[in-house]
């Protein structure tokens, strides 16, 4: 069973019941949609992607993407040797990145990221057991952000863990 969600049409309440549906439907892709459209009510985010980390490889790989032309899943970065691979999948802290200074300084993608118009990020690695298995990434067209948009990434971050276990156990 698949559910559907637009992540731009939902009221925050549905939202949950649209997570809960995902997770209870055994469907880790519907809950990733259902998250973003969840943390959209609070960010107001133009991108939203999830990315399953590969600590061997210390690369990221996209498993969703709210845009998927740009950023298409199954797309992978490097972050091997970074100040932001150090600071996300190591450390495991949120990474919030303010105007396109720090966009250029800290991602090889900032062209990218910078036409579509976003000029700040928060990433939230999503850890269990000490161990972390990825992040969710939320980029936003204005140029800084609240402690309270943090917050709300944090969230939806802890809302996906379901969806990382569920999607690394079929792997």
């Amino acid at each position: 069973m698949t559910v559907s969600i637009n992540p731009a049409a939902q009221p925050p309440q549905a939202g949950v019941s649209a997570i809960a549906q995902a997770y209870a439907a055994a469907d880790p892709a519907a809950a990733l949609r259902a998250i973003d459209a969840h943390a959209h009510a609070a960010l107001g985010h133009a991108l939203c992607t999830v990315n399953r980390y590969d600590a061997q490889a210390m690369r990221v790989v996209r498993l969703y993407s709210s845009n998927p032309e740009a950023y298409p899943p199954g797309g992978s970065k490097d972050k091997n040797g970074t100040a932001w691979g150090r600071h996300v999948l190591l450390e495991q802290k949120v990474f919030v990145g303010e105007g396109e200074d720090a966009i250029r300084e800290f991602f090889n993608d900032h062209d990218a990221i910078q036409r579509l118009g976003l000029r700040s990020v928060i990433n939230v690695p999503v850890v269990y057991g000490k161990v972390c298995l990825g992040t969710v990434n939320f980029l936003m067209p204005r140029a800084a952000v609240s402690d309270a948009d943090v917050q709300a990434a944090q969230l939806a971050g802890l809302l996906a863990l379901p969806a990382f276990q569920a999607l690394l156990a079929q792997a």
